[in-house]
């Protein structure tokens, strides 16, 4: 406590920077993730080598992703964009999946009667299969959320500033107190991370709390 009480600054400044370099490419996974999903769900042939190539993605190690992004994207070594790329390509690989598992939870009947009401392809997966689906989606959205905080520690070993700094630096230097407010840090990122997901969840997902349907 004394520790973080004495540098309170530098942790919030740390923890913007993290919050950024999580939270952005958590954005932009989805964005991606959802119509790649919907591509995989709609094409049983296509499915299986969208979401086993998407899913590869996850087994780049994170240390020789970020050193390999500066080579691929042009950038310089410490660069946030470097980071930022690597993690959406690392929550694009774990919501492939969940965007096609969340639409094939839409029931058949539900489809059958978005088509009987003259609803196309695209408007019915819009405006009536996703918002179904958001239930299995948030769900792989919370594991992406906290694998992205987790992972995004990795890349203080080649000098991009955010929380895991004070990992790396509480390690070299002996310091308990950085150590350990580190660790604190990032759990506590991440559970405020979880908590945004559940609420938005829950506000786009009215139907599924009303009286007599609360889960």
């Amino acid at each position: 406590m004394t520790w973080f009480l004495a540098h309170l600054d530098r942790v919030f400044e740390l923890a913007l920077a993290h919050t950024y370099l999580a939270g952005v490419p958590l954005v932009l996974g989805l964005l991606l993730a959802l119509p790649i999903g919907w591509l995989a769900q709609r094409s049983p042939r296509l499915r299986p080598t969208v979401v086993a190539a998407t899913g590869l993605l996850y087994t780049i190690p994170s240390l020789a992703l970020f050193v390999l992004m500066p080579l691929i994207l042009g950038t310089r070594i410490l660069d946030p964009i470097n980071v930022v790329a690597a993690m959406t390509l690392y929550t694009l690989a774990l919501l492939v999946r969940t965007v096609a598992d969340g639409l094939d939870s839409v029931p058949d009947h539900v489809r059958a009667a978005a088509v009987a009401m003259g609803y196309g392809r695209v408007s019915r997966a819009i405006k009536v299969e996703l918002p179904l689906a958001v239930p299995v989606i948030a769900a792989g959205l919370r594991v992406a959320a906290v694998s992205n905080v987790s992972i995004v520690s990795v890349a203080s070993l080649i000098g991009v500033a955010q929380l895991g700094t004070l990992l790396t630096d509480g390690y070299n230097r002996a310091l308990t107190g950085e150590l350990v407010t580190g660790i604190l840090a990032c759990l506590g990122l991440a559970l405020i991370f979880d908590l945004i997901i559940v609420v938005v969840a829950r506000l786009l997902t009215p139907w599924r709390y009303v009286q007599g349907g609360s889960r």
